[in-house]
């Protein structure tokens, strides 16, 4: 009888700036309880240096797993993920601590980190400027919008000062002018930051309309089941014939996948 190895390495400290931003190699996650559900089934991927990835698929495919293994809240069963750096993870619901203003909810980390008052609360008020909520640093969270809570939370994630950030639907709860406004504003920050971001999306066509790459997976277990590269030309609006012709090419695959498990 073999046993079933685990290894985490995170993060990853190597100088070189052409290492992959993550890897997974084989990476399978069994969970104990509830009859020892299988999320993920030897998984390998590599995540590009600045790459923008986006991850569709049916509900319960493990893509939230996958997340949690690269961001170290969670361990595989086997195989192996690696980080070049650190990674920082932003969830759906916007987590703000409902008692501190924005500036004080984004200063968080730079506390955590250390850093002093003064310096922490004028590096804030550069990342809430980054998400255009300067004018809004005293506001606590009910003061603000849906969609100003997802910016602060987005200050909040920058404010980590990770290479890598883990996004886990953030604007599934928004309305659809809103979500838009959000894909231009991350994709800004994405750009002039040079970071790597792996997006856990349902939505089809925000996966092409944000992604360098598009990544689905099969209903559970997790499996990688294709690939696609977005050709098209930054920046895209989600209505562009181009989005729309790629993203009813993977819906059908997507169709495909849930009906080949419902069967």
């Amino acid at each position: 009888m073999t046993t079933a190895t685990s290894t985490i390495v995170q993060p990853v400290d190597r100088s070189s700036v052409d290492r992959p931003a993550v890897v997974l190699q084989r990476v399978t996650k069994r969970y104990t309880g509830n009859n020892g559900i299988l999320a993920l089934d030897g998984i390998s991927l590599t995540v590009r240096p600045g790459e923008f990835l986006t991850l569709v698929g049916a509900s319960g495919c493990g893509k939230s797993t996958l997340l949690n293994l690269v961001s170290g809240l969670d361990q595989p069963t086997s195989g192996s993920v690696e980080v070049n750096g650190r990674a920082a993870f932003m969830f759906q619901d916007h987590a703000l601590f409902p008692w501190l203003s924005a500036l004080d909810n984004v200063a968080t980390p730079l506390r955590l980190a250390g850093v002093g008052k003064k310096d922490r609360e004028a590096q804030a008020l550069d990342y809430l400027e980054a998400v255009h909520l300067a004018d809004f640093a005293h506001r606590r969270p009910h003061e603000l919008s849906g969609g100003m809570k997802q910016r602060v939370a987005i200050a909040r994630t920058l404010a980590t000062r990770a290479p890598v950030l883990l996004m886990d639907e953030p604007f599934g709860a928004l309305d659809a002018m809103t979500r838009d406004l959000l894909h231009d504003e991350l994709e800004s920050i994405w750009r002039e930051r040079n970071l790597t971001v792996l997006f856990v999306t349902h939505n089809v066509r925000e996966a092409v309309r944000l992604g360098d790459r598009v990544v689905l997976l099969s209903s559970r277990p997790g499996r990688v089941v294709a690939e696609y590269e977005v050709s098209s030309d930054r920046p895209r609006r989600i209505e562009d014939r181009a989005v729309a012709v790629l993203a009813g090419e993977i819906t059908d695959a997507l169709r495909k996948e849930v009906a080949r498990h419902g069967a």
